[in-house]
């Protein structure tokens, strides 16, 4: 794996031999950590030419827009997937069998339940927090309701914990939606799918149980799994982070839902929507697509383009093909925000210079006119984010823990005061 060398030749010092890594696919790692030795090290910031871990869960190549999961590409497990088995692949590293699958998702559907005390739990925050604030709370709390299972050297412990919270999860994110809306919360049902029981929780009420809609399942399905994992993102780091630190698995993942909360990670299709709401109506797209293309306006056009795709973003092409799918089986008509957003996406698709900056509809915005479809507001969107990116957070999380580790402790830069005493409180001006 390190076959090959790195000179730095520093002015003044010996120079410094560094070992060159070579991973499976992607560019070779200069392994800058015998830098120490010299009293020196790196300065990186947002850590953008820093490979942070080992990892062999997922891989991307921005400038050719490939998502690989444990090697296999994003767009086959769209299509001949589904979330659960998506799960499995990335906890355990291969695609179930048939027998495997069954086990896992009867397992999954076993701990889909949250202990009542959680109910009472809701009622200490007020009812128009934003749900990511609920989120982040109730998730964190999970520690005290099982902590059966938080001995993170014990590889059961680990597995029991990564259960329960992929099942657990849209259970707490619906939870969430009906205690800001002030509905009775649904229980979990173990006859419905992944999709189907999130959506059932969501809409349904003791009252009135409605048919879940097969299209819109397989949509809220794909929706999960285009979002399970990216590999080492802001959101996935934190958990990494805080897993570092010996962190129990609901802390570390309550560190990954708090880092997916900002409007530059997780926010992202919860923007579009409310740069829909600024744009207003289609007679304004020109201002604002003028706006969008001068320097000196501080007007981003929302859910175009990515930091790391460079190209097309691969999801997106699958998240296009289900919009249209979710669009056409609710028959929507004269709503002026789709209107809005479908104009958006011929003008990205055709005017050369969005084409030539690769400002190509993303994830997030396909996603954001889906969930908006289907009834979902704006600001339970980050949530369902969560939901879906779980699995990846616990999958990056019990990696890592099956390796050696340290823990994380970046370094710095200093620029402020050198050594200085501390005059009279009457001395100073």
């Amino acid at each position: 794996m390190a076959d090959k060398k790195a000179q730095l030749i520093i002015e003044g010092a010996a120079p410094v031999e560094l070992p060159i890594l070579t991973g499976t696919v992607g560019p070779d790692v200069i392994d800058v950590r015998s830098l120490t030795a010299t009293g020196r090290f790196t300065f990186d910031p947002g850590f953008m030419s820093t490979a942070s871990c080992e990892s062999k869960i997922t891989y991307i190549d921005g400038d050719n827009g490939i998502l690989l999961h444990r090697g296999y590409p994003i767009e086959q497990l769209a299509e001949k997937s589904d979330y659960l088995e998506t799960c499995y692949l990335l906890l355990n590293g291969e695609l179930p069998t048939a027998e495997q699958k069954a086990q896992f998702v009867s397992t999954v559907k076993n701990h889909t339940m949250v202990h009542e005390q959680l109910k009472t739990f809701f009622n200490g925050f007020r009812r128009d927090a934003h749900p990511m604030a609920v989120m982040c709370g109730v998730v964190g709390a999970l520690s005290a309701f099982y902590h059966d299972s938080l001995d993170i050297n014990n590889p059961q412990h680990r597995e029991i914990s990564a259960i329960r919270l992929v099942a657990k999860m849209p259970t707490l994110a619906a939870m969430v939606y009906k205690y800001s809306m002030g509905q009775p919360m649904m229980y979990p049902r173990n006859d419905l799918s992944y999709a189907e029981n999130f959506l059932h929780m969501m809409f349904n009420t003791p009252c009135e149980i409605k048919p879940i809609s097969p299209v819109l399942a397989k949509a809220m399905d794909r929706i999960f799994i285009l979002h399970a994992d990216h590999e080492q993102n802001a959101s996935t780091s934190t958990v990494r982070l805080a897993g570092s630190s010996g962190a129990n698995p609901f802390a570390c993942i309550a560190a990954g839902i708090a880092a997916l909360w900002g409007p530059a990670h997780g926010g992202a299709n919860e923007a579009v929507l409310t740069m829909l709401d600024e744009i207003g109506d289609v007679s304004n797209i020109d201002k604002f697509i003028a706006k969008a293309k001068d320097k000196n306006d501080p007007f981003k056009l929302m859910g175009f383009g990515h930091r790391v795709y460079k190209n097309r973003d691969p999801r997106a092409t699958v998240m296009k093909q289900t919009c249209d799918e979710v669009l056409k089986e609710l028959g929507i008509q004269n709503d002026p925000q789709l209107e809005l957003a479908m104009r958006l996406e011929e003008i990205a698709l055709t005017d050369p210079y969005f084409i030539e900056r690769s400002l190509y509809p993303n994830v997030d915005f396909y996603s954001g006119i889906i969930l908006k479809a289907i009834g979902i507001p704006t600001s339970m969107f980050t949530v369902i984010f969560a939901l879906a990116r779980t699995v990846g957070w616990i999958s990056h999380w019990k990696e890592m823990l099956s390796s050696p580790y340290k823990i994380g402790r970046p370094r710095q830069l200093y620029t402020g005061y050198e050594s200085r005493d501390i005059t009279k409180l009457e001395d100073r001006k």
